[in-house]
């Protein structure tokens, strides 16, 4: 059977090179061209040695020049809170530490993030003033109908769970989040391969082409959210978004009556690495997805320069129920703007063994019936 080697080009025209087994050499049915396999590979493993050489001393000229995007820039955060300081007061929560800010005129009955009832009220003292804040779209019906409705349906839900969880006392609570601007440019290198097959009497050739494709670019980032609560799981925020922040609006403490605001405890320095990383990664991913018409294709290598610019301070809207069950918390979480909600569930193990077993016996007598007929 002929064997057939299309991932070398030939050097005199750029055609594709064939190993012909008559003669046991390279061949270019372009040119008419033919070489030693030898020749070749070292010819080939020169020019990708070049490449390599050529393609990491670009990227270290990148990277030292990406060095120079400095910090994040939180010049703009003003910690000048003016008459809204009179209208406000602070709940502290001794179990869990949360720090709650709101208008004197809320009253918090418990954490929205434990379940304590024993949180105790202070004087409000000076924090960083949010920049922006998304007013609440969803009230609390919506997010105790959002609650059942992600009940529903559960097999395996404990049923006292759903009845004994206090399913009214959810809370709107304006979670604080450090918005991120900032330009990510990156190169990136990717081994792709292209496969055809053809019949050649009673074989099935295939042919692989192997490429070496290149992609730059650069992507402007404006609000890419972190949250700054250290009481707020990262994956459920990351969960319930995208906001709209087309809906941001100048901070005022009018949007505080009725609901609480969490006091940020993670500062931007601690965020700035997952803002960093979802930069790099979103860029990343935008260039990989420009590579298309290949069969497989792989990352060889990348680098990424993050060009940091503003911090913004912003508060955000989110209903939130922590229920206790058997002894351990459970938080849900909805987006107060576009409804989506989650959280994670209790398991009645009890009827989860039972329906396995149920299965299981099942398969077992069907397999038995087969056997027998």
């Amino acid at each position: 059977m002929p064997s057939q080697i299309t991932n070398y080009k030939c050097p005199a025209c750029g055609g594709p090179l064939r190993f012909a087994g008559d003669s046991g050499k390279l061949q270019c049915d372009y040119c008419g061209s033919s070489y030693e396999v030898a020749d070749i590979e070292e010819r080939m493993a020169g020019d990708e040695a070049k490449a390599a050489d050529a393609f990491q001393e670009e990227s270290e000229k990148a990277e030292q020049a990406g060095e120079s995007g400095g910090e994040w820039d939180t010049s703009e955060l003003d910690a000048d809170w003016g008459a809204d300081a009179d209208g406000l007061k602070t709940y502290s929560c001794p179990s869990c530490g949360a720090e709650l800010i709101c208008a004197k005129a809320t009253a918090a009955t418990c954490c929205p993030y434990c379940g304590n009832n024993a949180i105790v009220p202070g004087q409000f003292s000076g924090a960083l003033k949010p920049d922006y804040v998304i007013p609440f779209k969803l009230d609390k019906n919506a997010a105790v109908e959002a609650l059942k409705k992600h009940y529903k349906g559960k097999y395996l839900l404990p049923k006292r769970f759903s009845k004994q969880n206090h399913i009214e006392e959810v809370q709107g609570v304006y979670v604080p989040f450090w918005l991120f601007d900032g330009k990510a440019d990156a190169d990136i290198q990717f081994h792709a391969t292209q496969e055809s097959s053809h019949r050649d009497g009673d074989y099935e050739v295939t042919t692989t082409r192997h490429y070496d494709v290149r992609r730059a670019g650069s992507v402007e980032f404006e609000r890419v959210p972190v949250d700054a609560s250290k009481r707020m799981p990262n994956d459920m925020m990351d969960s319930i978004e995208p906001f709209d922040y087309g809906e941001l609006k100048a901070f005022s403490a009018a949007y505080l009556p009725g609901f609480l605001a969490d006091r940020y405890d993670v500062s931007v320095e601690e965020c700035a690495r997952r803002a960093d990383e979802r930069c790099s990664n979103t860029v990343v991913e935008m260039l990989q997805d420009t590579v298309s018409g290949y069969s497989t294709c792989s990352m060889e290598s990348k680098n990424v320069r993050i060009k940091r610019g503003k911090v913004h301070y912003a508060l955000l809207p989110v209903w939130l129920l922590s229920t206790k069950w058997n002894g351990k918390n459970f938080l849900f979480a909805m987006n107060a703007q576009s409804g989506k909600m989650v959280g994670n569930l209790p398991v009645n193990w009890a009827k989860f063994w039972l329906t396995f077993a149920g299965i299981f016996g099942a398969l077992g007598a069907a397999s038995y019936w087969f056997f027998l007929t």
